[in-house]
């Protein structure tokens, strides 16, 4: 393999990658937290510690790489990520991109869309990013990271699918996204083939969002990959529970699509702005939300339902490296 895979420390090869986890946040913050400062200041240094210590728990386990898909309004910080890499030892890929339109920070974009420039200023935003690095840092995106809405892809958000997969042929990045509440994954793929990305270096994310087997062999069958990447998450944002999740990967991997899954948490490692105070009614449901848990609870489950050792590597090892190494997969 020739394609090299950027992360906050440098380019790897893809064979560097590892044992991979696709989707784990060590910052975020919804847009609207800089205004929160005075009682949710930013500490730098104690973001680097909380990110070593998740970093460390996650490599007891063999994990090697993380990808930190932090849309740009939502608090990416590719240099504490990297701090956090240069200390831990774990490598961390970042993203260029930006949150789905109800829950993100459309009104720069969408006054510029008034004017007329917003895509092409989209297209060379990430161009810029991909090419030279984020802001002054030479940190470069190894993802570029897109979202799209419940039951709908805005025309807000399709300005950053296309720019995403223009970007994409141009450079060979490899595209992750986010789908709310379990809708637009197969529209999502579709969208994006159509438009001209390549499937072997898309992964659709938070598909564990909707336990349809249907709906997951619909986007498969476009050639993308898909991340069950919520575990641990317990029946918030339409999220099921983490055994309709395990039972919907056992039959994907015995249908045969153990070489386009991945799995991860989406875990959030520290909160911009306030820590959110999660009411007592919903804290069953985050308790098992942290980056390691799948490695704690959810292998033994399915190693005891007849998981092999192979599929495993396949979802923690082969398809990340196949992911970003754009290695296409027959369906």
């Amino acid at each position: 393999m020739s394609k090299q895979v950027e992360t906050v420390t440098g380019p790897i090869a893809p064979e560097a990658m590892g044992k991979t986890l696709i989707h784990e946040h060590f910052i975020f913050g919804y847009p609207g937290f800089q205004g929160d400062s005075t009682l949710g200041p930013f500490n730098h240094e104690k973001a680097v510690e909380a990110g070593i210590a998740a970093a460390e728990k996650m490599m007891s386990h063999g994990v090697k790489t993380v990808v930190d898909p932090t849309p740009n309004e939502c608090g990416r910080n590719p240099e504490v990520l990297k701090e956090i890499s240069q200390r831990s030892g774990l490598q961390i890929i970042c993203a260029t991109g930006f949150y789905y339109e109800g829950e993100g920070a459309p009104p720069y974009f969408k006054f510029r869309a008034s004017l007329g420039s917003a895509e092409q200023e989209i297209s060379e935003m990430f161009m810029k990013e991909i090419k030279d690095g984020i802001g002054q840092t030479n940190i470069k995106p190894g993802i570029i990271k897109l979202a799209s809405s419940k039951d709908v892809i805005t025309d807000y958000e399709k300005m950053f699918f296309r720019a995403a997969a223009k970007a994409q042929q141009e450079t060979g990045i490899t595209v992750l996204t986010h789908t709310q509440e379990g809708t637009m994954g197969p529209e999502q793929a579709q969208l994006l083939v159509e438009l001209g990305a390549d499937p072997s270096s898309i992964v659709i994310g938070h598909m564990c969002g909707n336990t349809d087997p249907a709906y997951h062999k619909r986007t498969l069958e476009t050639g993308v990959n898909i991340a069950l990447d919520r575990f641990g998450l317990q029946g918030m944002v339409g999220a099921p529970f983490d055994q309709q999740r395990i039972k919907l990967l056992l039959e994907l991997l015995a249908e045969g699509y153990e070489d386009q899954i991945m799995l991860s948490h989406d875990s959030i490692t520290m909160w911009l702005g306030r820590p959110p105070v999660i009411p007592a009614a919903a804290e069953a449901g985050v308790a098992n939300w942290h980056p390691t848990y799948i490695f704690e609870q959810v292998i033994p489950q399915l190693q005891q339902a007849g998981a092999t050792e192979d599929q495993l590597s396949k979802l923690f090892l082969e398809n990340p490296k196949k992911l970003f190494a754009g290695l296409a997969v027959t369906v």
